[in-house]
C-alpha cells in the first residue's frame, strides 16, 4: 500500500471519559472511552463524516478492520474486517480506504501475470463498514513484468471530493518509465485519465531519472514533475532538467510542458505544492559541483521554483544555501567554520504555504537501518530500526529566497520485527526512481514508528511543531543537549513555536503525569488548521480523541 499528537485537562462533553492529562499551553484535548474490544492498533484515521470517525485498524500481519466511532463522544460503534471478494479467481492485496465527500471506498490491487496486467479496483463500503458487491475497475495497466509492475500512488484534491491515482512503472527495454494518471469523482467515475512514457538516456554518465512527485490544486488542475540529472563529460558539467507535465481542467485536461533547465547544481530531490494562488512550488535540497562535473551529493542548501500557471513560466529560480547559524546547529561549530556541507540524511517531510504567499519548508533526519535475518525461510524475521531525528525548518519569501532558518531538536527511534520479506520494493531502483511513496509502511505501523516525528500546526502565521520527547528535555531546544526519547511508552508531548523569524519558545506539560497515553503523531487527521483527530495509546491502552490549538 502506498501515497501524523498530545494531552491536556479533560472535561466531561456528552459523557466523554475524563482523566488528569499532561496539559501544555494552546493545546486542549478531548478522548473518548478505551479501546478494549481487540489487540488491534488504528494506523490510520481515515476521516469525519456522517457523524462518525472512520479509520483502519491493523491487527496481526495484514488483516485490516474498519473501526467506526460516534464523532461526539469519541466512542467505538462498529468494526468489521475488510474482506475483499476474488477478482477473476485472484485474492486482492490491500492497498488504500478513501472518503470522498461522505463516501467510503476500499482499494485493493490484483497482478495477473498472464496478461501482464495490474489491476487496481475500488469496493464502496456502507456507513456501518460492510463492503458491498460492486466491484469498480479503476486500472488496468499493461506492464512489462512482474518485477517491474510498479506501484500506485494515491492524491486527494483539496476538497477531498476527488481522488487522483498515479501509476507508474518500469520498461527498460524501451528504455522508458510510464506513467498512468486518473482522476475519479466521488462515485469513482474518471473525470480524466492520461497515459505516457517518458523516454530516457542510461548511457549518460552519472544517470538519474525519477518521477518526482504529483499534485492536484483547488481547480482540479493535475500536476506532475519528472526529474533528470546526468554529468556532460567533455562540458565537465552537471546538467538538471526538471520537467512539469500540467493538465489543467479549463483546458480539457490538454497536456503542457514547463521546462526548467540547471547547471553545476545537483537537484537531490524535488517536492511539489501545488498552491492557493494558482501557482506551483518545486522545493528540495541541491548539492555543490566539483569543476569536473561531478556532484558532491552533500546537502548545500534549499532551492526553491515557482511557475506562475497564469502563463506557466517559470518564475523565482533559487537556490539558498545554509546559513552559518544553521550549520553550526546541524554540523557543529568546527565543521562549520570549515565550510562542510550537510549529510544526504533529510528527507522533506512537509511543505506549508504561508498566508503571504512564501512557504515553510520542514526536513527531517530519516533513517532506516535493516538488521541481519534470523531464522530460515518463509519463518525468518529480521529487526527494522526507524530513526527520526532533528528537523531542518526553512522559511521562504514569496521570491524563494531565504527568510530564516532554524532546527528543531529532537532524538527519536523504534525498532520493529518483521517477517523477512521485501517491504520497500517500490517503483524503480538504481538509477531510475519514483519518490512519491510513504517511508514507512502500513504494514509496521502500530508497532512504534508511529510514535515518531511530528505534527506540524500552522494557523494565523504562525509555526508550531508537536512531538513526543524526553521528559528530561524540559526546556531544551540546544540540539548539543538533547537526550534520545528512549522508551516511547514513557514519553511526553511538547510544542516548539517559532516566532516570524524563526525564534523557538518551547512549550512542555507543567506537570508531567505518569502512565499517562502518548500521542501517536504518525496517526492523525486535520480537520482545519487548528483542529485534529488524534489517536493516543500507552501499551494496550488506546483512545480516540480530538485536539485543538487554542490562539
Amino acid at each position: 500500500m502506498k501515497n501524523c499528537l498530545l494531552a491536556a485537562v479533560f472535561f466531561v462533553l456528552c459523557g466523554t471519559f475524563v482523566s488528569a492529562q499532561n496539559k501544555i499551553d494552546k493545546i486542549n484535548i478531548t478522548y473518548g472511552e478505551e479501546i478494549t474490544d481487540d489487540k488491534g492498533k488504528i494506523i490510520k484515521i481515515i476521516g469525519e463524516a456522517n457523524n462518525k470517525v472512520y479509520t483502519l485498524l491493523l491487527k496481526g500481519k495484514s488483516n485490516y478492520y474498519l473501526k467506526i466511532f460516534d464523532s461526539k463522544a469519541m466512542k467505538q460503534i462498529a468494526n468489521n474486517e475488510i474482506i475483499f471478494p476474488e477478482v477473476k479467481d485472484k485474492d486482492l492485496e490491500f492497498e488504500e480506504i478513501v472518503l470522498l465527500n461522505d463516501k467510503l471506498y476500499a482499494i485493493g490491487s490484483v497482478y495477473y501475470r498472464k496478461e501482464k496486467k495490474y489491476t487496481l479496483v475500488g469496493i464502496p463500503v456502507s456507513e456501518s463498514g460492510v463492503l458491498s458487491s460492486d466491484v469498480i475497475t479503476l486500472f488496468e495497466s499493461t506492464v512489462a513484468n512482474s518485477s517491474d509492475k510498479g506501484a500506485f500512488y494515491f492524491r486527494k484534491s483539496p476538497d477531498n471530493r476527488m481522488l487522483l491515482i498515479m501509476h507508474t512503472a518500469l520498461f527498460e527495454k524501451e528504455d522508458a518509465m510510464k506513467y498512468e494518471i486518473k482522476f475519479f469523482d466521488e462515485t469513482l467515475k474518471t473525470a480524466f485519465s492520461t497515459e505516457d512514457k517518458v523516454a530516457y538516456d542510461d548511457n549518460k554518465k552519472d544517470y538519474q531519472f525519477t518521477i518526482s512527485d504529483f499534485d492536484v490544486n483547488y481547480k482540479d488542475d493535475i500536476f506532475l514533475v519528472v526529474n533528470e540529472g546526468y554529468r556532460d563529460k567533455k562540458k565537465k558539467e552537471k546538467v538538471e532538467k526538471v520537467e512539469v507535465h500540467i493538465f489543467k481542467k479549463d483546458m480539457n485536461y490538454k497536456k503542457e510542458v514547463v521546462k526548467i533547465d540547471i547547471v553545476d547544481e545537483e537537484i537531490i530531490n524535488c517536492k511539489m505544492l501545488a498552491t492557493s494562488k494558482n501557482t506551483i512550488q518545486l522545493t528540495g535540497f541541491y548539492s555543490s559541483v566539483r569543476e569536473n562535473g561531478k556532484a558532491n551529493k552533500e546537502l548545500k542548501g534549499v532551492y526553491n521554483m515557482t511557475i506562475n500557471l497564469a502563463n506557466n513560466k517559470a518564475e523565482n529560480v533559487k537556490f539558498n544555501e545554509f546559513d552559518y547559524a544553521t550549520k553550526v546547529k546541524l554540523l557543529g561549530e568546527r565543521r562549520a567554520k570549515k565550510g562542510k556541507d550537510v549529510k544526504p540524511y533529510y528527507n522533506i517531510h512537509t511543505i506549508i504555504e504561508k498566508n503571504d504567499g512564501g512557504l515553510i519548508v520542514l526536513s527531517e533526519y530519516q533513517m532506516i537501518y535493516v538488521g541481519q535475518k534470523q531464522g530460515i525461510g518463509p519463518l525468518g524475521i529480521q529487526p527494522i530500526t526507524y530513526t527520526t531525528n532533528e528537523m531542518i525548518v526553512t522559511c521562504l519569501k514569496p521570491d524563494g529566497s531565504l527568510e530564516w532558518s532554524n532546527v528543531v531538536a529532537k532524538e527519536q527511534s523504534a525498532t520493529v520485527t518483521v517477517a523477512s520479506f521485501n517491504l520497500f520494493g517500490v517503483g524503480g531502483g538504481g538509477s531510475f526512481n519514483v519518490a512519491v511513496g510513504l517511508s514507512i509502511p502500513l504494514a509496521v505501523m502500530g508497532k512504534g514508528p508511529e510514535y515518531l516525528s511530528v505534527i506540524p500546526i500552522y494557523r494565523n502565521g504562525v509555526l508550531n511543531i508537536l512531538f513526543n520527547d524526553n521528559v528530561k528535555n524540559k526546556g531544551v531546544t540546544d540540539i548539543e543537549e538533547i537526550k534520545a526519547l528512549g522508551n516511547y511508552n514513557n514519553a511526553v508531548p511538547t510544542l516548539f513555536v517559532f516566532d516570524d523569524k524563526g525564534n523557538i519558545t518551547r512549550k512542555d506539560p507543567e506537570e508531567v503525569v505518569k502512565e499517562e497515553l502518548v500521542i501517536r503523531p504518525g496517526v492523525y487527521n486535520r480537520k482545519s488548521d487548528n483542529e485534529f483527530i488524534i489517536y493516543a495509546s500507552r501499551k494496550s491502552k488506546d483512545k480516540l480523541g480530538r485536539m485543538i490549538l487554542v490562539d
